[in-house]
């Protein structure tokens, strides 16, 4: 029995990615499944840990988030997978993910969505990587450090973001840094700025924390901080050689497993940033980590906009 609910269900995941663009819904899913409506809703709550109507708006969203990736036109994206406006896209976005858009597209690897395979899901429901974030509350503070423009056409921030950094630290900006700005304590902070779904181009700052602003260079950038509350994940130690791709794990555990079953959402009124001192240094330390601080709210209870 067990087996045929599996196959039956995949049915219906396999319908929904081949007809994706279409409008959807669930009372033929059930026909397709071969349930009573009723029972349909039971089963597929069970196997997916979802709504058969929420994990359809949320691969209509995954799709787009693909063709946005892209760089096709929002509101035409929005359109084609049935979302009336721009607005209504971005909100649908929010409420099953827990932050925006652009916020993922910054952030993780977007890659064509992966074909849902139910056993698999099943085989894998205990496994995987768990991090349980600090949750914190911050004052607002202060940064000086460096600033540069990049985009995300074409991913390009993938590699402008580190290639700065080692820019950085063959011309000597980072050392620079501490020398001139005598910082509240040690640790480079690695912020994104001036970014809105409308605008592909943002900026992106690594600097140090500073109790005022007075010695800043003309080279330099400065930067407030607000006050938040932060979500606080702290990398698994590896060894140098697994770092990055340990960092980059992390934020896709973050995006695609903790914000979606969390009862945050991202404050996307404030800055996120990831934070490196000593634990990230090779010389001292055999294993590495680092922080990844997301400013974070309570997630409001809203209806999705139907499309």
């Amino acid at each position: 029995m067990e087996k045929t609910h599996t196959y039956l269900i995949q049915r219906t995941l396999d319908y929904i990615d081949d007809n994706i663009e279409e409008k959807i819904e669930a009372e033929e899913l059930a026909k397709l499944s071969g349930f009573s409506l009723y029972y349909y809703y039971k089963i597929f709550n069970k196997y997916m840990g979802t709504s058969v109507m929420d994990y359809v708006t949320k691969r209509k969203l995954q799709y787009a988030l693909y063709d946005l990736a892209k760089g096709d036109k929002i509101l035409d994206i929005a359109l084609r997978y049935g979302f009336e406006t721009h607005a209504g896209f971005t909100k649908a976005f929010k409420k099953i993910f827990g932050y925006p858009p652009n916020f993922y597209r910054i952030h993780a690897p977007i890659d064509y969505p992966k074909k849902i395979i139910l056993e698999n899901i099943l085989k894998n429901k205990t496994g995987g990587m768990i991090i349980q974030p600090k949750i914190l509350e911050r004052e607002k503070f202060k940064i000086i450090g460096y600033e540069f423009k990049t985009t995300l056409k074409d991913k390009a921030h993938s590699r402008d973001i580190p290639a700065f950094w080692d820019k950085c630290n063959i011309e000597g900006k980072e050392k620079r840094l501490y020398k001139t700005q005598n910082p509240i304590k040690h640790g480079e902070y690695g912020i994104c700025v001036k970014n809105s779904i409308e605008e592909d181009e943002f900026s992106y700052i690594l600097g140090i924390e500073v109790n005022n602003f007075n010695k800043m260079l003309e080279d330099m950038s400065k930067i407030e901080v607000p006050s938040a509350k932060y979500a606080v994940f702290t990398t698994p130690r590896v060894n140098e050689i697994h770092f990055t791709k340990s960092i980059k794990g992390t934020w896709k555990y973050i995006l695609e497993e903790w914000f979606p079953n969390s009862s945050y959402e991202v404050d996307d009124g404030n800055f996120d940033f990831e934070f490196y001192d000593e634990r990230s240094h090779p010389w001292e330390n055999d294993k590495l980590s680092m922080d990844i601080y997301i400013p974070i709210l309570l997630k409001k209870e809203e209806k999705l906009d139907s499309y």
